[in-house]
């Protein structure tokens, strides 16, 4: 085998910016109905549509959902529980009218069941079934006013034209509607702002009548103390369980009856829930023989595994993968969502210790030789604690690097901010790597995954723990000589695009940053955001308006003066959680002061990018802006980025 040395950033790659959509689907949702599993399968080549996938026994599969329809929901913007199956009758959501629809095995074509009203208005998320399949409980957002309300729903299966009928309302918000097996009893879950659900919820439960009406609604868990109880769900015999993080760990715990303190099931320094941005669920399962299926996270390890309630015995299950979710059970097993830091994701069927691909993300294999197989490292940080991250090393078999020439980094700052960084395959990263790149994927302070103690690092100090973590991550690593300090670059979404710009604001660590629909203006995010988020900063920062000026102190927008450096802004036109403006703003300022700056915006694209055409350019725009600041030609014949001020800032021309 002949190795070319080439500078970094200019090898060719068998990963182009199209193989990460060309037959490519992302993968959720995970339901089972007897013998049948359902997924949701989100197709960038088919403009990002959701298509409901079900798959046999014998392993076939069957797109449900015919185009148009995009089964998804806009509650919280952010979505979840779009759909249901019970008997083989699906009900599900569609993004376009936000309209809930009927599909059964027979039908030509789903049908509404619910009114249509104009943009939007009603909107329904975290379907479930009463155990009758006659009726569904919903969460509905009602945007018919001025201020958006948000109750807990009864629908009947077989109407049309209804809008629900209100069965839980008088809080900010709702969650988790779950039925008990005999019918006769509800959980659901509340909380009210400035909480997100993360910081604390409130667990309820109901009786149910024979017509579906709720009465006798008591708090169970939350009333008295700040806890986020995290997807309750009802046992085979009637008790309730649902994750808290009550001990500083999402872990589970057994409610009733006859028991008023909740009682521990597997104690232990993991996470066994996330953060709530999503409806739906999938962290647990009880399987056929009482045992319950459990996915967790901790530090440096993830599981899957069985638990035997009584006992709090957890047996771990020897399956492929690397990272667990969507877990749902099956006759005799479970199926579940699967990552491998080896291969891409996968939804698993596993029965009698036998394990079944249903569905691959992508049937391209990783060649070995061009993958790069991230390693968790660790940093001291500027407060005195310690953040942790993915490094990706460049890896390509067909080339090297210069001597004496060390790789440029791209640090990436995730969204949430409570997400967290995976170890699973991402073919986004692996298109840097195998360029030359070196990828630190980094858990800042806030992260899941590491207990709430690290999570409330960041609580009034959004644009400094992030930031500190970010930038001290890069300078660790270039301090170790493993990365070239004069090209290490950020890149982040959402609100890792705001510790993008606040970093190249606020530090002098990178010489370039990359922010995806990001936040520059912290002040303008509090005004403009929607209700779920509308009073997040609260806790992040400060309230708004008391604490403006602390609002103006974070805002990268307000501090170009230290700005120095050139930015590419990746914008939705038609995002609303942050909204264009944002990216505009920050643009017109680089602008004013001269400096470099690309600013593409994508029409008909959201909070997050999900067409072909979208995620292409904007893949392949982020590489010709890198090339042209760090110096680089790149391999692939892509359309370059026209950087703005790039001359004039001594930089190459485009």
């Amino acid at each position: 085998m002949v190795t070319t040395t080439a500078a970094y950033g200019s090898w060719a790659s068998p990963i182009t910016a199209a193989s990460l959509t060309a037959d490519t689907v992302g993968l959720g949702s995970v339901r089972t109905d007897g013998a049948d599993v359902y997924w949701l399968e989100g197709r960038a080549t088919e403009r990002g549509r959701q298509v409901l996938v079900r798959a046999a026994a014998d392993g076939t599969r069957t797109d449900l959902t015919p185009a148009p329809f995009n089964v998804r929901t806009r509650v919280h913007e952010y979505g979840g529980g779009a759909f249901a199956v019970h008997d083989r009758t699906v009900v599900f959501s569609n993004f376009a009218d936000g309209r809930l629809y009927r599909l059964r095995p027979d039908d030509a074509e789903p049908t509404a069941i619910t009114v249509d009203r104009p943009d939007c208005v009603l909107r329904f998320a975290d379907l479930t079934f009463h155990p009758s399949g006659a009726l569904l409980y919903a969460v509905r957002e009602d945007h018919r006013g001025g201020a958006v309300v948000n109750t807990l729903v009864r629908i009947a299966v077989d109407s049309v034209g209804q809008e629900g009928d209100v069965v839980a309302d008088g809080h900010d918000f709702f969650a988790g509607p779950r039925c008990s097996a005999d019918g006769r009893r509800l959980a659901f879950l509340s909380w009210e702002h400035p909480d997100m659900p993360w910081d604390a919820t409130v667990l309820w439960t109901a009786g149910v009548s024979a017509q579906g009406e709720i009465d006798s609604i008591v708090p169970i868990l939350g009333h008295e103390s700040r806890e986020s109880l995290v997807e309750p769900g009802w046992l085979a015999d009637g008790r309730l369980m649902v994750m808290s993080d009550r001990s500083d760990w999402w872990n589970p715990y057994l409610v009733g009856p006859g028991s008023p303190v909740p009682a521990p099931v597997h104690p232990a320094d993991a996470e066994f829930a996330g953060p709530a941005w999503v409806f739906g669920g999938g962290n647990w399962a009880q399987l056929a023989d009482g045992r319950v299926a459990v996915q967790w996270r901790s530090a440096t390890t993830s599981g899957l595994g069985l638990v035997d309630v009584d006992t709090g015995e957890l047996t771990q299950l020897e399956v492929d993968g690397d990272t667990f979710g969507a877990l749902a059970a099956t006759e005799d097993g479970v199926a579940y969502l699967t990552g491998s830091t080896t291969a891409p994701a996968a939804i698993v069927r596993l029965e009698r210790g036998h394990q079944r691909v249903l569905r691959r993300a992508s049937d391209l294999k990783p060649d070995p030789g061009h993958l790069s197989v991230p390693e968790h490292i660790s940093w001291p940080t500027p407060d005195g604690a310690t953040a942790h991250g993915w490094l990706y090393r460049p890896a390509n078999a067909d080339f090297r690097g210069p001597e004496n020439e060390l790789p440029p980094l791209l640090v990436c700052s995730h969204g949430g901010p409570t997400g967290a960084a995976s170890a699973a395959y991402s073919a986004g990263y692996q298109f840097w790597t195998t360029r030359g790149f070196a990828v630190l994927d980094v858990d800042y302070g806030g992260s899941t995954g590491y207990g709430r103690p690290y999570r409330e690092r960041l609580k009034g100090r959004w644009g400094i723990v992030d930031v500190d973590d970010c930038c001290a991550g890069a300078d660790f690593l270039a301090a170790q000589g493993v990365v070239d300090a004069k090209r290490m670059a950020i890149r982040g979404g959402s609100a890792g695009g705001f510790t993008t710009l606040a970093a190249l604001a606020f530090r002098d660590t990178f010489a370039a940053g990359a922010s995806y629909f990001g936040v520059g203006d912290l002040a303008m995010l509090a005004r403009d955001t929607h209700k779920f988020e509308s009073r997040y900063l609260d806790g992040l920062v400060g309230p708004y308006p008391q604490a403006e000026d602390i609002y103006l102190e974070r805002s990268p927008l307000h501090h170009v003066d230290g700005l120095n450096c050139p930015i590419i802004l990746l914008q939705g036109a038609e995002d609303r959680v942050v909204p264009p403006n944002q990216a505009q703003a920050m643009a017109d300022a680089l602008r004013a002061k001269g400096l470099p700056v690309a600013l593409i915006e994508f029409p008909g694209e959201g909070h997050g990018f999900r067409m072909a055409e979208t995620i292409i350019r904007a893949q392949e725009a982020e590489l010709s802006f890198y090339g042209q600041i760090f110096g680089f030609v790149p391999a692939d014949p892509i359309e370059p980025v026209r950087v703005e001020n790039l001359t004039g800032a001594g930089r190459p021309p485009a």
